[in-house]
């Protein structure tokens, strides 16, 4: 949930003292008191009707409708979202990614098979996705069971997306580690002039990867604490809707 501070904290004014500001025996209390001077929610947000019985019956159009708005109403890089996995051990990961769609069949999204998030999702397919658009107090959660999409399927998407992003898969290698920057410079480029030249390079890595919902929750602030959250949950073919408390 996202805390609201309290009314009357002082707000942060931008300015810096520099790097010392963070060291030095009062860096503690310096820096407890940004983190309270900090503001969210600080404009006029939308409401929500709380009734789930009047939210659409599928959680899917209601998503579409809330990206829609963000987008609408400026927030940056609506698409981007927080994706969460476990390790064989159940310890988390989290990262920030894309999404590359949001259909019937679920939430897409695209990485290497052998990154660390890959190779998570080969080990537990479960995760979990979380949307927020801080410009509406709005965010969506969403988890449920992960499958590969085919490798035909794979390579349209990775072809549908910019030459930046083919040349950044063919450089490859995610998460492993990188003796020196010059390293990933000299990949970086021998891969760009690929990607002009070979606008279909293949790279049988790149898989496309589909997030089956069990749970959506879409969560609407509010600036006197009283947020809706419409929470759904699957049943079998259908979808119940519920109220929580905040």
């Amino acid at each position: 949930m996202v805390e609201h501070p309290a009314e009357n904290a002082p707000r942060h004014t931008g300015t810096s003292t520099g790097a010392g500001a963070d060291n030095g025996p009062d860096a503690d209390e310096r820096f407890h008191a940004l983190l309270r001077s900090l503001r969210v929610w600080d404009c006029e947000l939308p409401a929500v009707d709380p009734d789930p019985a009047h939210a659409p019956a599928d959680p899917l159009p209601f998503f579409r409708q809330w990206l829609r708005e963000a987008a609408e109403a400026g927030v940056p890089e609506p698409h981007t979202m927080t994706l969460a996995t476990a390790d064989a051990s159940g310890d988390p990961n989290v990262r920030t990614l894309m999404l590359h769609d949001a259909d019937e069949r679920g939430w897409h999204f695209a990485t290497h098979r052998g990154s660390r998030k890959g190779r998570e999702l080969a080990t537990r397919p479960r995760a979990a996705l979380g949307f927020y658009w801080a410009g509406l107090g709005r965010q969506v959660r969403v988890r449920g069971r992960v499958t590969e999409a085919g490798p035909e399927e794979s390579a349209a998407d990775l072809h549908r997306r910019s030459t930046g992003a083919l040349a950044a898969a063919l450089v490859g290698r995610q998460s492993e580690v990188l003796a020196s920057y010059a390293d990933l410079e000299r990949a970086s480029e021998a891969a760009w002039d690929r990607a002009r030249q070979e606008p279909d390079a293949p790279v049988p890595s790149w898989t496309l990867y589909v997030l089956r919902p069990d749970e959506v929750e879409f969560f609407q602030g509010d600036a006197r604490r009283r947020h809706v959250r419409i929470n759904y949950r699957r049943e079998g073919a259908i979808w119940a809707r519920e109220l929580l408390w905040p």
